[in-house]
Parts: structure tokens; C-alpha cells; sequence
């Protein structure tokens, strides 16, 4: 009995309470327009935030100019550790397994094609959630949209979960 008071004393030390940047938070979810709950992945909100308004620049992976597939590997590598394939397709196919609209969780990839070639990936962006991702647009650089704007619907793909 005394040893497992001694475990159960012991143990109430090595529980600590994660430590949040409350204002790094607050600038996210304004910068996101989205509420950021104590159960989301911060450091992805408070990554992407970051990138909001970078435009967009072909083959770019900095926060002077990037593409979508180049936001998507330095959010990846920054936030998850992890070293993403460079083109979209080569994401799709090399570096996720494939994932229903209904079942998508954030930090999975949402993969599009351009109307054209509709069994290629031409775009990619991460789902953070309520039906919304960050990703590079041509026009007008790096933005959060939502999935049921009718171009997303329309060129939608799949969703795309990194393999471990």
C-alpha cells in the first residue's frame, strides 16, 4: 500500500498543464477568422496565420512567395517535422493515403484538379476545419476558403491524410 502511495504522490508532479501563447493564439484566430478551441492543433493555426497574404510566386517555399504544394511542405515541416513531396500530385500520390470530404481532420491535405486533366492534382491545401483550408490561389496569394465555394466543389479531388 505504501508503494502505491508513493507511485500515486510521485506521479502528480510529472502531469503538467500545456502552456499556450494566449495573445499568438488570439492574433491567429483574428488573422483566420475562426475560432481556435484548447483541442485544435495550435501550433498549425498559429504556423498558418503566419503565411496569410504571402503571395503567391511559382516553385516558391518562402514567406516572400510560394506556391500551393511549397505552403504545403513548409507548414508541414515546420509544424508536423515531416518532409512533403514538392508538387501536388507527387503529395497525392507519394505522401498520403486517400480520405473522404466527410472524414477529413485538420492538418490533412484537400487535393483539386484543374477541370482538365481531372485524375491529376493541380492544387492542394490543408483542411483546418468547419469546411475551410489555407492555401496558395494564383490570384490572390496565400488565403483560407471553404470547401462548398463552387470552384473547391466542382475541382475537389480527395482528401489526403500524411502517412506515418
Amino acid at each position: 500500500m505504501g508503494a502505491f502511495i508513493t507511485l500515486l504522490l510521485s506521479s502528480c508532479g510529472t502531469t503538467r498543464t500545456p502552456r499556450y501563447n494566449f495573445q499568438e493564439l488570439a492574433r491567429a484566430a483574428i488573422r483566420l477568422e475562426m475560432d481556435i478551441d484548447e483541442k485544435d492543433n495550435h501550433a498549425l493555426y498559429v504556423e498558418s496565420s503566419k503565411w496569410l497574404g504571402v503571395p503567391y510566386r511559382y516553385g516558391g517555399t518562402s514567406k516572400r512567395g510560394t506556391d500551393c504544394s511549397g505552403l504545403t511542405y513548409s507548414i508541414y515541416k515546420k509544424v508536423y517535422h515531416k518532409k512533403l513531396q514538392r508538387s501536388s500530385e507527387d503529395q497525392r500520390t507519394e505522401d498520403c493515403r486517400k480520405v473522404t470530404k466527410r472524414n477529413l481532420k485538420e492538418g490533412d491535405l484537400v487535393f483539386f484538379h484543374n477541370g482538365k486533366k481531372k485524375r491529376k492534382a493541380s492544387h492542394v491545401g490543408i483542411y483546418l476545419k468547419e469546411g475551410k483550408f489555407i492555401h496558395a490561389s494564383s490570384s490572390q496569394g496565400v488565403i483560407v476558403s471553404a470547401l462548398d465555394e463552387p470552384y473547391y466543389r466542382r475541382c475537389w479531388m480527395q482528401g489526403g491524410r500524411i502517412s506515418d
